[in-house]
């Protein structure tokens, strides 16, 4: 299978046409034994210096962990039996030769050996800094019995971490909900209703049609999310509102036992490298650096909140009662359908309203001819270009302002639950770096969304957080591509600290509430009209609605998540529900469901990288505020002030990747530290 195997082709864009999961136990077994005999002749003899140690050994493992990275990427996005089966095949392999590379003692040496010598560039003394921590958060240090301990948590924790993500997958797969009359879908925004005939035709039910049924309603958060604001059927919502609360927590999609494995797991491996807990090592490589200044600004915005989320939750309660709501208090089923019914008599729209403005391609249009505005770049479509994995996929390429070409990225947007991980993200397949030959390779990179898909009548009609979310990942994927760092390890997002990485798309998605933006992505799906200054004033006007509520349900997810990696188990505590539970009752306005088993799907820090991170979200968002606050200042109407300052935040947040540390390059852009002020205005909470 190595011959011709197109994942062993060193094209500078992956042969995705011709890809199958038969391909990926070959290909790996062969780089890995490439990577290992490179590796082994290295650490026999090298010079301790830069280009005697660290940059061959970036390149013994380069081709390696990109085509890792690629079989990451169609598991994720093309999942099946198969994808499962190949990944889980060689995921301890890379595992093992990942943790023989962080226990060499002679490769430590060799980098301690570079750090002390001196003579680096400030680039590649955090380069440094990061291998040499990364050594000693993988063992290195680790007397035999203690290191074979700690592999054997890594290998589990791997497994785990996967077996979560597929168990989280398989269960949205396993539920649906039928129904058959169509007074019990009243007020599902047609869109929707043709998404969910599509799904009872896909299940088996040819007849069915968006008018007349049947309709099959899932856990898709692009079905899920409008059917809890719109259906006028309380029955229904509960039900569905149940299925969402304790997804993957029942026999046979269950995390519930995983996740208590896990955490077990990283506990005990915190102590074998000397840590009091696992939060206190996943902290010592971010920009916080400890649980106290985590707590302190969960503290403060938990503290500039609670009294606006009592007041927000009151209100919603009286206009519940007013408009023939009878219950003593609003149950989960019932919050997202009275929210989104104050909000239309508060601010005279509806969510479907903007909906209809929202076309796909002329958000995308727009988006680039922002990015085009602030960043002096031009975005193109290329088709034909390269091989995709899913006919939704399109590639784009980037030039500078004199048609130089920067980088491409793909975006996969729509939805596809049977075979696509739910959320969305950013990654990369290639970094910025120099080649052999002298050339510079360009950052290739990908958009992962989910929103909702285009139906036989109409593009995609985008809901509001849809848009949002697109400008996010858009925001990551700009400090891909616009990084001029020379060193790949520090280019882009590379060797940014955790907690940082988000500023970028955090910042981008403060355009979705600047006026001349929204009228440049908005086109009416029938009149081919923008939205009017009337409906867009009604959206700035509606902006911090329930802000001081979303503000507490954040700081309670990152709450729980830092009390389960530095305070638990604790005897007043001795359950993660229970840790949930206590911060239930922190943070929410509202009492959880007996029901709610969160944590089951709680991928970010089961699955994904926001184990002791999770507060990452509001500790970035201090600064993304901060940052745009500079451009309010120069004045949204100024065109040229604005241009000048989004070079400027081009060259630095964006150019500077990890070459620097965040707050230096902050400061670099900003002119001074930041300040929470401008996150407390922009959410209305001063």
């Amino acid at each position: 299978m190595t011959t011709n195997n197109p994942l062993l082709s060193t094209d500078y864009f992956p042969r995705f046409d011709t890809i199958k999961a038969e391909h990926a136990v070959p290909a790996m077994t062969t780089l890995l034994a490439k990577a290992q005999q490179e590796v082994d002749s290295l650490e026999a003899s090298f010079l301790p210096t830069w280009d005697g140690l660290a940059v061959p050994l970036r390149h013994a493992t380069e081709q390696l962990f990109e085509t890792w990275g690629i079989i990451s990427h169609l598991l994720s996005v093309m999942n099946s039996d198969a994808w499962r089966t190949a990944y889980e095949t060689i995921q301890p392999q890379i595992i093992t030769f990942s943790l023989r590379l962080g226990q060499s003692r002679r490769f430590y040496e060799g980098f301690c050996a570079i750090r002390d010598a001196g003579g680096l560039s400030q680039t590649q003394q955090r380069i440094i800094t990061n291998v040499i921590r990364a050594a000693e958060h993988a063992g290195v240090g680790l007397p035999p019995p203690e290191k074979k301990r700690f592999n054997e948590i890594q290998n589990a924790l791997g497994t785990e971490s996967t077996n979560f993500s597929n168990t989280v997958l398989d269960a949205i797969k396993a539920y649906s909900m039928e129904i058959t009359d169509p007074a019990e879908i009243d007020g599902l925004p047609q869109p929707i209703k043709a998404l969910a005939a599509n799904a009872a035709v896909e299940a088996g039910t040819p007849t069915a049609t968006a008018a007349d049924g049947p309709w099959r309603i899932t856990l898709d958060q692009a079905v899920s999310a409008p059917f809890m604001m719109h259906v006028t059927n309380r029955e229904r919502r509960r039900q569905l509102s149940l299925a969402m609360a304790d997804k993957a927590s029942k026999p046979p999609h269950d995390n519930s036992t995983r996740l208590e494995t896990i955490l077990a797991l990283r506990s005990e491996k915190a102590a074998l490298l000397g840590y009091p807990n696992f939060a206190a090592l996943s902290l010592a490589s971010k920009m916080a650096g400890n649980v106290a200044a985590v707590d302190a600004l969960t503290t403060k915005l938990a503290d500039a909140s609670r009294a606006a989320a009592r007041k927000e939750n009151a209100e919603l309660l009286e206009f519940a009662r007013q408009h023939g709501f009878a219950e003593e208090t609003l149950q989960p089923w019932d919050r997202p359908f009275w929210t989104e019914r104050l909000s239309e008599d508060r601010y005279q729209y509806s969510d479907e309203e903007l909906r209809a403005y929202f076309q796909f391609p002329l958000v995308l249009e727009g988006l680039f001819n922002l990015a085009q505005r602030l960043f002096d770049i031009t975005i193109t479509p290329a088709p034909n270009t390269a091989p995709l994995w899913h006919p939704d996929v399109k590639l784009f390429q980037v030039q500078d302002n004199n048609g130089t070409p920067m980088a491409w990225f793909y975006l996969d947007p729509y939805s596809r639950p049977a075979t696509k991980r739910s959320g969305a993200w950013m990654n990369d397949f290639r970094n910025r770096a120099l080649l052999p030959d002298g050339s510079w390779q360009l950052p290739l990179a990908l958009i992962v969304c989910n929103q909702t898909p285009p139906t036989d009548t109409h593009p995609s009609l985008m809901r509001f957080s849809e848009v949002q979310t697109l400008f996010h990942e858009f925001g990551h994927t700009l400090q891909h591509m616009l990084t001029t760092v020379d060193e790949p390890d520090a280019a882009g997002l590379n060797c940014v600290e955790w907690d940082a990485v988000e500023i970028a798309s955090q910042f981008m998605e403060n355009w979705c509430y600047d006026r001349s933006t929204i009228k440049a992505i908005s086109r009416h799906i029938e009149t081919g009209l923008p939205i009017p200054d009337t409906l867009f004033d009604r959206i700035i006007a509606s902006k911090n609605f329930m802000a001081a509520s979303f503000m507490l349900r954040q700081l309670y997810l990152g709450a729980t998540d830092m009390d389960l990696h530095a305070r638990y188990p604790h005897p007043d505590t001795p359950t993660a529900e229970s840790v949930k539970c206590a911060n239930a009752v922190r943070y929410l306005p509202a009492p959880l469901l007996p029901e709610d088993r969160l944590l089951s799907s709680f991928s970010h820090i089961f699955a994904g990288g926001y184990a002791a991170g999770y507060y990452s979200y509001k500790w970035s968002e201090v600064l993304a505020a901060d940052a745009f606050a500079a451009f309010e200042e120069a004045g949204l109407e100024n065109d040229q002030a604005i241009r000048q300052t989004g070079r400027r935040f081009r060259d630095t947040i964006l150019a500077l990747g990890g070459s620097a540390p965040p707050l230096e390059i902050f400061i670099k852009f900003r002119g001074r530290e930041p300040s929470i002020t401008p996150l407390l205005r922009h959410n209305g909470l001063i």
